[in-house]
């Protein structure tokens, strides 16, 4: 499997331009633009020479934003093409402290480059060096430098191969990266499984002939004195070709990344490691294929799932909350302080929201507004959606417990929702993000790729609101 080779940055704030820029960005805001507007780069040459002689300067005049999320987004716009190839000192300027922040998290956003297979890859960028001028403290830096390289790691595993990563490799990948990080690491495998009763997640897992599917436990201990967990569950189907319920019309071209919560997972723990967070966080992967073969789960099955409750299956397709429920059981039977959960589960999530946004829900109702909160200072928007308990009515099921989904048209996130809630231990408060802005095309925010990363600035601005004002 490939490595993450994430570039090594040297970040400093500085009072002026340097001399030996070959890069300058700079951003005004002036709120009479309606929009970005970038002067001639030969024009703007002669603006620049007498700090920093011969760099490429390019000047931004961009509209004042309202939101952090435009201004990532203006951000993003204004970073394309501010560098050329062999640049290797960038120096970004700007008359306040948020603009320049949304400049350092673009360019750090747009100077890595995804994994790429091809026989002749674009060049890589040379740019090692990066100089701020303006108002931006250097704790600031450490924490947008740490969640960069989680959002990279995140749309790194999220962009490779299905080939490249499977249950398997995948694991062993996370080993490495275990070690190499001083996380500890523990695998539910295939057959300790099969012996601890793990019945909804082995539903889907026992559609490959190699007993490949596993959970695998990580944890970071940034308090190693104290018993006390955060947990983090993540989806982690690295394949998904719907099973029986076989998807269609080239709906299964892109399922690589139906791993996308998985990754969010340890993107958020490598910037808690980054940041040396004062925090034990546990993540929790549900490493699995989705597939098609003699033994795999069908409709109208009953299963029994870790907890004991008895699921009616009605689609293979729905495979992420079947996979999640003995994952979010073994979880919150560690009575962790609570318990996140990351998936690219539903389709009519993203038909609420389409992908600008993700949907979020929460068995603990003081956490509706901060959640919209830390969405909108992070730029990772979230919504929420309802979980009432008479939503169960969509799935009861006459023969079992509960039923895997409704057999017709239902509001599905919702349902799935509900559905997992019924796998969280009473009393630990848990939310579910349905991470519709998992994908985006053009790219997201700061983010300038379709595969956004979404979920770590929003969880690390989560964990900072919860251990300042104890939400």
């Amino acid at each position: 499997m490939k490595a993450f080779d994430y570039p090594v940055f040297d970040v400093q704030l500085a009072s002026s331009v340097p001399a030996d820029s070959d890069a300058v960005l700079e951003w005004r805001e002036h709120s009479a633009l309606s929009a970005i507007a970038r002067r001639d780069r030969d024009r703007d040459q002669t603006l620049g020479a007498a700090e920093a002689s011969g760099a490429q300067w390019t000047f931004v005049k961009a509209k004042a934003a309202t939101t952090v999320f435009e201004r990532l987004t203006q951000a993003r716009i204004a970073v394309t093409g501010a560098w050329q190839s062999g640049d290797q000192h960038l120096t970004l300027v700007a008359d306040s402290a948020e603009a320049l922040d949304a400049l350092l998290s673009a360019a750090l956003a747009a100077l890595y480059a995804l994994p790429t297979f091809k026989q002749e890859p674009a060049p890589a960028s040379t740019v090692d060096r990066i100089t701020l001028v303006g108002p931006m403290t250097a704790e600031a830096v450490k924490v947008r430098c740490a969640e960069a390289e989680g959002n990279a790691l995140t749309r790194f595993l999220s962009s490779l191969p299905a080939n490249e990563l499977t249950p398997w490799s995948y694991r062993d990948w996370v080993e490495d990266l275990a070690e190499a990080e001083g996380w500890d690491y523990r695998v539910y495998d295939y057959k300790e499984l099969q012996q601890m009763g793990a019945g909804a997640f082995l539903a889907v897992a026992q559609g490959s002939d190699n007993q490949e599917a596993a959970i695998v436990r990580v944890q970071y201990r940034g308090k190693p004195a104290s018993t006390d967990t955060l947990a983090l569950v993540g989806k982690g189907v690295c394949f998904d070709t719907g099973g029986y319920n076989l998807k269609i019309s080239g709906s299964m071209f892109g399922m690589h990344g139906d791993m996308g919560g998985s990754a969010v997972v340890l993107g958020n723990l490598l910037t808690a490691t980054r940041l040396g967070l004062p925090f034990n966080l546990t993540g929790w992967l549900a490493l699995v294929a989705n597939h098609l073969g003699p033994n795999a789960y069908h409709a109208n099955q009953v299963v029994r799932a870790l907890n004991g409750t008895t699921i009616e299956v009605v689609d293979t397709d729905a495979e992420g909350r079947m996979i999640l429920a003995d994952t979010l059981t073994l979880a919150s039977r560690e009575r962790p302080q609570w318990v996140f959960d990351y998936a690219t589960l539903t389709g009519t999530c993203i038909a609420a929201l389409s992908t600008r946004y993700s949907g979020v829900f929460t068995n603990h109702d003081a956490w509706w507004m901060p959640l919209i909160s830390a969405g909108q200072r992070s730029g990772e928007r979230v919504w929420p959606f309802p979980i009432d308990p008479d939503y169960d009515e969509q799935i009861k099921s006459d023969i079992a417990d509960i039923q895997q989904c409704n057999p017709g048209k239902s509001s599905d996130h919702i349902d799935a929702a509900r559905f997992l809630s019924r796998f969280v231990e009473a009393g630990v408060p848990w939310v579910h993000v349905d991470l519709a802005a998992d994908s985006h095309k053009g790219g997201l925010g700061h983010v300038p790729t379709d595969v956004t990363g979404f979920g770590i600035r929003l969880t690390q601005q989560w964990l900072h609101d919860w251990s300042s004002e104890s939400l």
